[in-house]
């Protein structure tokens, strides 16, 4: 055995390793741009090459989701249990969820960051955006054919039109042309043929762009020490604890302990999800990462494509651990802890049921402000609130998020692995792990 071949080697070479040799780079880089000021050229550069990096791979998202839906939909043709995979992995979303707003809740009234903060009311503001449960309805509809959208936006420079995509959108939209195409049997083979054929060109694409996360790692951390220091946490302190500590014990208890319930290694998933886990806490958007998740799942984890392809998609719209679940928890008691308004059973329990059910009514706006202003608006608490917190978002919006793109691959194992249908040999194997090589469409299947 060589040495570029052993164990060993590999694990200081893995796709993995990569990413934290990038972060710790980029920590080097951030500590010497934020000594240079906000307004340095190694600010802007970084900046500048992580957003450029976020951008590339948000910007396979619509090809991919339809690609890989409609080819699934189809191969579910050969699968009995296609109902009962999209019942278990809702069940599994909303458990999770469950399972962390009850520690937010749970962390909220004990450390009572609210009481303790020194935040200036002066800073309370309503919110530009609110979420509503009508909105959630609404916003399943899609305006046009692909779900696309643009937002336009008066800047220094004139008119600044910005495309956007409704991913939940897409998801439905997929499904029902994947469902039609079925139906309609033999005439609609073409179509599938060129789904298939699409969304090998677009893996192929997308593997290109994850081979560039070590880069792309280095200059979104980068940034973020540039730009918040830790005398942006000030007077919210105590807060920003909370949230974390909420997170620790979602992502290092909660995770363990339901897939050590399901037999599943916790140590390999972690190892193999990390690159996940690193993308999301650094780029703060699961949108971004999905297609990263959607091949870790599939490729490291065993999970098959045909179900893939649907939960990972599901999962970056709907279930967001970390937005959805500990932020408004924990956030709403801060809220009333310091207006001085007492919560009651009935309002913990209207929390916990928002943070369960609700997170899909922010699919159509996404972000962890949207769900906060419907648990205020829900209790009937101050909007205003929400500016308290404003400040020291960013800094908490990073742990959130890996929290979120971190269940976003483990339900889909957790439920592959109830069904039978989790490819375990995959799931143990080191070198799926490491992304060290791209394995083949065949591979994949095989």
């Amino acid at each position: 055995m060589t040495a570029t071949s052993s164990p060993r080697w590999r694990t200081f070479t893995s796709f993995g390793a990569q990413v934290i040799y990038g972060l710790i780079i980029g920590m080097i880089l951030g500590f010497f741009a934020r000594q240079m000021g906000e307004d340095s050229w190694l600010t802007g550069l970084v900046s500048s090459l992580g957003s450029t990096y976020v951008s590339l791979l948000k910007l396979l998202i619509p090809p991919l989701v339809v690609t890989a839906v409609i080819t699934s939909v189809a191969n579910l043709r050969e699968v009995t249990n296609a109902t009962r995979l999209a019942g278990q992995t809702i069940l599994w979303f909303a458990l999770t969820a469950l399972a962390s707003v009850v520690t937010g809740l749970i962390i909220g009234a004990v450390l009572r960051p609210g009481a303790a903060s020194s935040v200036d009311a002066s800073s309370a503001a309503e919110p530009e955006t609110v979420g509503s449960w009508l909105g959630f309805i609404t916003s399943l509809v899609p305006e046009n054919m692909l779900g696309l959208s643009v937002k336009v936006s008066d800047t220094a420079d004139g008119l600044s039109a910005t495309p956007n995509f409704n991913v939940l959108q897409l998801l439905l939209l997929s499904i029902a042309f994947g469902i039609a195409a079925v139906q309609v049997g033999k005439a609609a083979e073409p179509v599938i043929e060129f789904s298939r054929s699409l969304l090998a060109l677009v893996q192929k694409v997308l593997w290109w762009i994850i081979r560039l996360a070590p880069i792309g790692s280095a200059a979104l951390i980068a940034r973020a020490v540039a730009t918040y220091g830790w005398e942006t946490i000030g007077s919210l302190g105590a807060f920003v604890l909370a949230i974390y500590i909420g997170l620790a014990v979602v992502i290092g208890g909660i995770y363990p302990a339901v897939l050590s319930l399901h037999g599943l290694s916790v140590r390999t998933f972690y190892r193999k999800v990390w690159p996940v886990t690193s993308l999301g806490f650094v780029t703060r958007s699961s949108m971004g990462v999905m297609p990263v998740t959607e091949r870790t799942t599939e490729q490291a984890l065993g999970v098959p494509r045909s179900y893939t392809s649907f939960a990972v998609p599901l999962g970056a719209t709907t279930n967001m651990d970390g937005c959805a679940a500990i932020y408004p928890a924990i956030a709403a008691l801060f809220v009333a802890q310091f207006y001085g308004v007492e919560l009651g059973v009935k309002d913990y329990l209207l929390i916990v049921f928002v943070s369960v059910i609700g997170s899909a009514a922010t699919a159509g706006t996404t972000g962890a402000t949207v769900m906060l202003t419907l648990t205020l608006s829900t209790l009937g608490l101050p909007l205003a609130g929400v500016g308290l917190l404003l400040a020291v978002d960013p800094i908490i919006d990073m742990g959130r998020t890996a929290v979120n793109v971190t269940g976003q691959a483990l339900v889909p194992a957790v439920v592959a692995k109830r069904e039978g249908i989790l490819d375990e040999t995959t799931y143990s194997d080191e070198r799926a792990s490491t992304y060290g090589e791209e394995r083949t469409d065949t591979e994949v299947r095989a």
